[in-house]
């Protein structure tokens, strides 16, 4: 009898671990299709040179001239100026509209919500039109309007390699922080009110509750954009293509686009999916140093 239930019991295990296989196994299959697959297939990519009819095995090759290449360390140093510049800005940002926007009735939110997502879901290609008529180098130019109200002439922003790194900066503090303000009004509504209860009867401030009661909870959430952001910026492609093509003198050319270059400009597939692996794994350390050293007291 005890040996039937426990031969029922293990049918019944094995029926249900099929249901859960069942039940993931479309997710399986597009992991498999759209991520395993590709990373797999620019490893054996990165191992080739490219030929119309035939590639060429080179082993290591396309990763040492990638090292070796004053460009590819260039787009390296492009891009973490970048995400040094507009990361921590950004989230800065997003945290301060959210905490401007908390106070108004969920109404009132939704509809700011949706204004600052609103650049978000438009096509990039129109924005970067706007932006280019902001940076216009004529007079005509909103930016060079602004500053000769300062006294100050005629900037070529997009033209120069002065000031060509600013203006995708600057592009980037301007815009793109729909996504988190939604995460942070999101995270701020869910603190209990009754800490803020305690603080107004022990007297607390405004900054005071910030500071011991919104940041601490804060801390998941402003980790988690910390770390898509960095991830976000260092794939950067699509301001500094539209906006500049990488110029001038690269002086704003980024890893991505100097990948999308390599690959689809000179053909050269062997060596973008070199450089593809590279920026992956200097992502991955770069996240990994990030959960090191700041989700140490963080609770997810």
């Amino acid at each position: 009898m005890n040996q039937t239930l426990a031969t029922k019991r293990r049918i019944k295990i094995k029926g249900d671990s099929a249901w859960g296989y069942a039940f993931i196994a479309i997710a399986l299959v597009v992991f498999s299709l759209f991520t395993a697959y590709p990373v797999i297939s620019a490893f054996i990519i990165s191992l080739q040179e490219y030929r119309p009819l035939g590639s060429t095995y080179v082993g290591l090759e396309n990763f040492k001239d990638s090292f070796a290449s004053e460009l590819f360390w260039k787009a390296v140093k492009n891009t973490a100026v970048y995400t040094i510049l507009t990361v921590p800005v950004n989230i800065f940002l997003a945290f301060i509209v959210s905490i401007l926007i908390l106070p108004f009735k969920k109404r009132t939110q939704t509809v700011f919500k949706a204004i600052y997502y609103l650049p978000a879901v438009a096509s990039g290609v129109a924005l970067a039109v706007v932006w280019l008529w902001i940076f216009d180098p004529l007079k005509s130019g909103i930016a060079n309007q602004l500053i000769s109200m300062l006294g100050i002439g005629n900037q070529n922003w997009l033209g120069s390699s002065s000031t060509a790194m600013f203006s995708l900066v600057l592009m980037s503090w301007l815009s793109s922080h729909g996504t988190a303000i939604i995460i942070y009004l999101a995270a701020l509504l869910g603190i209990d009110k009754s800490y803020y209860e305690a603080a107004d009867i022990d007297g607390a401030n405004f900054f005071q509750k910030l500071w011991f009661i919104v940041i601490p909870f804060l801390k998941p959430t402003t980790l988690f954009l910390l770390v898509t952001g960095v991830i976000g910026s260092f794939q950067v492609f699509q301001n500094a293509y539209l906006m500049t093509g990488g110029g001038p003198d690269h002086a704003t050319t980024m890893v991505g686009l100097l990948i999308f270059n390599n690959a689809f400009t000179y053909f050269e597939f062997g060596q973008a999916a070199a450089q593809s692996l590279v920026l992956a794994f200097i992502i991955a350390i770069i996240s990994f140093i990030q959960f090191k050293f700041f989700g140490n007291d963080v609770e997810y």
